[in-house]
């Protein structure tokens, strides 16, 4: 005879959906082991942006306001877009609109004018290049992550498949970062075959393809006002580009750490300050700072953990490693 109570105890268990349990439990691990792999202020005309877009390891493109998840009004500064998650106790902030850009993981945005009319643009390992009208992601019924995932991109580019040997086709190569130039209508995709992408927005093709390096790129940014671009690659070194012959004009080679023969010597991250005439490009543990004019290195440090991101704000240079962030003055 069974004991009444003690199902009452165990519960019912005729209505177990395990699906749903494992995906649960899946989800709760994705959110522990995710990585955000970039993030960029979304357009705005005050002078303090309040959202930020981000691309992540599964796929997703989501935008957030500071402004929600950070408050003054609540207790600790916790925004009404904090919620708790049980496993591990996290908290875990809700995005407004959540796209599912890629399959697999999403590892750069950007955006594509200026305004309610510019693009989001985001590229990851499945070899795209993704975009959507920024003013229909801000819709008030694209808040709603189920219909967010469902909106269709209204850009949606692929990297060319290689032929190998024997007829077979490589893997479609994985798009690492991108950069846009609005005024030549074109978006500069790093590729993971050691390409680079010259793409025409509105013809949706290739219109060039930068070749020169010897293995794949993982950073990629824009020279606007020379008509260049600048790539940073697995091979230690970074190029520069004429994007009106496709050719390299200047191949640079950062100084690395000697020392550490262990790390990295991949050229990781570059970035172009506000009048794109100086350079700085992490390599490793490396920090260099290149005069564009002359093509002359200027300085260089070396970091406690390999660089992963660098950027110029106003006077000064903000980088990013495993183990900590720093800034130095220009």
């Amino acid at each position: 005879m069974v004991n009444q109570n003690s199902v009452g105890m165990r519960g019912d268990a005729t209505n177990w959906d395990e699906d749903s349990y494992r995906n649960s439990i899946l989800q709760e691990r994705e959110i522990q082991s995710g990585t955000i792999f970039r993030t960029v202020f979304a357009p705005s005309s005050k002078p303090n942006p309040d959202t930020i877009v981000v691309a992540s390891s599964d796929g997703s493109v989501a935008s957030y306001s500071i402004s929600s998840c950070i408050s003054p009004a609540l207790p600790l500064g916790l925004g009404k877009n904090l919620i708790q998650k049980d496993l591990a106790g996290l908290l875990v902030a809700e995005p407004d609109c959540c796209l599912q850009g890629h399959d697999g993981p999403a590892y750069d945005v950007q955006f594509y004018g200026s305004g309610e009319d510019s693009l989001l643009l985001s590229c990851g390992d499945d070899g795209r290049i993704r975009g959507w009208r920024w003013k229909d992601v801000t819709k008030s019924d694209a808040h709603n992550p189920a219909r967010g995932n469902q909106m269709k991109p209204v850009l949606d580019l692929m990297n060319p498949q290689h032929k190998g040997p024997w007829g077979s086709l490589h893997p479609i190569p994985e798009n690492n970062a991108i950069a846009v130039d609005t005024q030549g209508g074109s978006i500069f995709a790093a590729a993971g075959d050691s390409c680079a992408y010259c793409w025409d927005v509105e013809k949706c093709k290739i219109k060039l393809i930068f070749k020169g390096h010897s293995d794949y790129l993982h950073c990629i940014v824009a020279r606007n006002s020379s008509n260049q671009i600048i790539t940073g690659s697995e091979d230690g070194t970074a190029r520069i580009w004429d994007c009106r012959s496709g050719k390299c004009t200047k191949v640079i080679v950062p100084e690395k750490d000697e020392n550490s023969r262990d790390l990295m010597s991949c050229v990781g991250c570059i970035a172009l300050d506000a009048s794109e005439s100086w350079l700085a490009c992490g390599r490793g543990r490396s920090l260099s700072i290149w005069n564009l004019p002359s093509c002359e290195q200027i300085s260089s440090i070396f970091t406690h953990a390999p660089i992963q991101d660098v950027i110029y704000d106003e006077n000064q240079l903000n980088s990013s490693s495993w183990s900590r962030a720093s800034a130095s003055s220009l």
